[in-house]
């Protein structure tokens, strides 16, 4: 399913990501700057596509400093497109919602703040049978504003879903979560009014990519050990197939001159005989840069990592 919204770029503003997201960039964006393609700065680019959008910052970088002419962003979780979607439509609205819930939820004990977190994550998991995908609807926005009160106040910032679909992380004891930043959020709707925000899987680029493209991929990471779990960004999950389905994909728009660049976890941080990556994309640019690990329960266990950082240029 794809839903397309044609309009074109206007003046850019300081807008940076408002959701938490395991996997976040804006740690890295000082090393992907280096990474990025010599087109990109001499201004050759004119078209930005990030399929797997997630909090966007590689986006939010590149749109606010580069003459970008069409930008085109896209998840195949529907929840993601509908918040950015409900940001570029009705941002005001939005910010009432947040407003509203705020408001409600500084003002508990602990204790009541806890039991409004699983009330309002049941009526998220309750209601998503409601929510249609195919026509923007005012339900869209309360679902918004759930979403980022609950990515907001949920323990470290997850966003995780069960087999079932369902968002299931517990909640956060925090004294003072900020739940919204409103300027950021106008800001960020101001962008927004630039690009093409789309739902569905990333083959849709394969018709849409040209040589004056960039695209940035940030898949689900493929888990490092035999002991991770943390892959359900959707309850069908990210898997080695749908991995291999994406290497064709990025040859495929490699083929057509676009340049790529795409992100994952490095196997051989747990095993040095790892070659999964390194096969599947055999004969590109293979990078291995440093990350910090920010996602883990055991807190010992997060620390600095090798990631991939691939590219066809």
């Amino acid at each position: 399913m794809e839903l397309f919204d044609n309009v074109n770029y206007t003046d850019k503003v300081f807008a940076k990501p408002f959701i938490k997201w395991a996997g976040g960039k804006t740690q890295l964006l000082p090393v992907f700057q280096n990474f990025y393609p010599k087109e990109l700065k001499l201004g050759i680019i004119e078209n930005y596509f990030e399929p797997f959008l997630g909090g966007a910052s590689v986006f939010f970088d590149v749109v606010q400093k580069y003459g970008i002419k069409n930008s085109y962003l896209s998840d195949n979780n529907f929840d993601i497109f509908l918040i950015y979607k409900v940001i570029q439509r009705n941002v005001d609205v939005l910010i009432d919602e947040l407003s509203q819930l705020k408001r409600k939820y500084l003002k508990l004990t602990e204790t009541k703040r806890e039991e409004f977190y699983y009330q309002l994550r049941e009526n998220y998991n309750v209601d998503k049978a409601k929510i249609k995908t195919k026509k923007f609807e005012d339900n869209w926005i309360t679902r918004a504003g759930q979403m980022i009160f609950l990515n907001k106040t949920c323990f470290n910032g997850l966003y995780r879903l069960n087999k079932s679909g369902d968002f299931n992380v517990p909640f956060g004891k925090y004294t003072n979560p900020g739940i919204y930043d409103e300027s950021n959020l106008r800001n960020v709707a101001e962008i927004l009014q630039s690009s093409n925000i789309v739902y569905g899987d990333f083959e849709y680029l394969q018709n849409k990519v040209n040589e004056k493209s960039f695209v940035y991929f940030d898949p689900p990471y493929r888990p490092i050990s035999s002991t991770s779990t943390f892959n359900s960004y959707s309850k069908d999950g990210f898997n080695d197939n749908d991995q291999r389905r994406l290497a064709a994909c990025f040859k495929g728009l490699s083929f057509k001159g676009a340049k790529l660049m795409l992100s994952n976890s490095d196997p051989k941080n747990h095993n040095e005989k790892d070659e999964f990556f390194d096969d599947l994309y055999k004969g590109f640019n293979i990078n291995r840069i440093d990350a910090t690990r920010m996602i883990n329960s055991n807190s010992e266990k997060r620390g600095k990592i090798k990631e991939l950082l691939i590219t066809n240029y």
